[in-house]
This record gives structure tokens, C-alpha cells and sequence, in this order.
């Protein structure tokens, strides 16, 4: 069986929304790949076929519109239009040239979470917005979460959280990036949101001493994702 992350490309030339977006869908659990320009996306495309893509409308060599109409030769992955208000008017184009749906910046993560999810499930892979650690279970899609199959209440901020750590288990993530991919923000003052949702997490998960799992406070003022190994 396929495990394999679904993998997005995201196709976005404003850094501070690509790093954002990048973030919050790698902490759902996806593969991402982020171009920049039409170029890379079409040499992304071509290296990598993506199961879904998030197009950006206006970029720096093109219209997110017509690159929309190239894709269709290349790939059936769905393709989510990111655009601003005054492109509204253009939606319809949008659809005409192949695209399947389309988000109004500024937009919502959880709304765009929702979207993606969607729409990878009506291509087929019923799997999106899951993460699996056992006996660690993350389902974004119905936002449940499971420790040795029993279910564990977790708000909603505190299971994007957990599914962020989870998906970088074994590297440190500091409190910034982890305020930016689960509150689309930046996060320069994000200590003590940050800090009291894991506090939060670790009791409601039971880690402690029995734990199959660990969070850890790293020097750098980070947490970090462990899987702990009993001998």
C-alpha cells in the first residue's frame, strides 16, 4: 500500500504567504513543493508530479489563469486559485481554463486546509489529513486524535499543534514557527500561546514517564517531537 504524503505545490511569489503556507500544510501532514514563478512551477510539475496545486493568480512571468490551461496537458491534479478581491471578477475564466476551486486572499488556514482536503478527496485519496505515529493517531479531516486507540480531547489549535510537532518529529521547532504554522501569523511574541498549548497537549496526552511519546523543551526556547525507545 501507497503511504506516501500527498504532495501540493504550492505556487506563490509573496515569500511571507509561501513560508506561511508552506508551514501550516507540511503540519497537516502533506509533502510541499513551492515554486515561486511559472518556470519553477512547470519544472516542479514535470520533476514531481503534484496531487494538488494551489495557483496563485497574479505572478511575476504570467497569469496563474493560463498556466492553468498548460497544467491540464500535464497533470489532473486539482488546482485551488489563490486571488485577491479585485480578481473575483475573473473566477469564471478560472474555471473555463481547468481550475476547480477557488480562495479569496486574505483567507483563513483552516479554511484552506478544508479546501485542500476536499478536493484531495474527491480525487481519490481518502488518506489526506491524516497522520500516523502509533499508537499516535491525528485525523484533521474530522479533527480526532487517538493514543493507543482511545480518543484524546484536544481543541483545535492544540490538535494543528500537535499534528505540526508529529510531522517533524525529531527536529527542533521554535516557538515562532510553530505560532506561524498553526496561527498563520508571525510570531515574535508567540512564547506564551505557544507554551501554554503544549502544557496543554502533554497532560492530555499523559507524557510521562510511561509515555510512548515525549515533548521536549530544547535550549533554544523550541519543543521537539520524540518517540521514546524502551530497552
Amino acid at each position: 500500500m501507497d503511504m506516501r504524503k500527498p504532495r501540493i505545490l504550492v505556487v506563490e511569489d509573496e515569500v511571507s504567504i509561501l513560508q506561511v503556507n508552506t508551514r501550516h500544510l507540511e503540519g497537516q501532514g502533506y509533502e510541499v513543493v513551492a515554486a515561486q514563478t511559472l518556470k519553477e512551477a512547470k519544472e516542479a510539475v514535470l520533476r514531481q508530479p503534484p496531487d494538488l496545486v494551489l495557483l496563485d493568480v497574479m505572478l511575476p512571468d504570467g497569469s496563474g489563469y493560463d498556466f492553468c490551461r498548460e497544467l491540464r496537458e500535464l497533470t489532473t491534479a486539482p488546482v485551488i486559485y489563490l486571488t485577491s478581491l479585485g480578481e473575483k471578477d475573473r473566477v469564471v475564466q478560472g474555471f473555463l481554463e481547468g481550475g476547480d476551486d477557488y480562495i479569496t486572499k486574505p483567507y483563513d488556514l483552516e479554511v484552506l486546509s478544508a479546501r485542500v482536503m476536499a478536493q484531495l478527496r474527491r480525487s481519490g485519496l481518502h488518506g489526506a489529513g491524516r497522520i500516523e505515529m502509533p499508537p499516535l493517531s491525528i485525523n484533521l479531516q474530522n479533527g480526532t486524535a487517538a493514543l493507543n486507540g482511545n480518543p484524546v480531547s484536544l481543541t483545535q489549535k492544540e490538535l494543528q499543534l500537535l499534528a505540526y510537532l508529529v510531522s517533524h518529529a525529531g527536529r527542533e521547532c521554535p516557538t515562532a514557527e510553530l505560532y506561524e504554522a498553526v496561527w498563520g501569523a508571525p510570531g515574535n511574541n508567540s512564547t506564551h500561546t505557544v507554551t501554554t498549548h503544549i502544557s496543554s497537549i502533554r497532560s492530555k496526552l499523559g507524557l510521562d514517564l510511561e509515555s510512548p511519546f515525549e515533548i521536549r523543551s530544547t535550549s533554544n526556547k523550541g519543543y521537539m517531537f520524540l518517540k521514546v525507545l524502551y530497552e
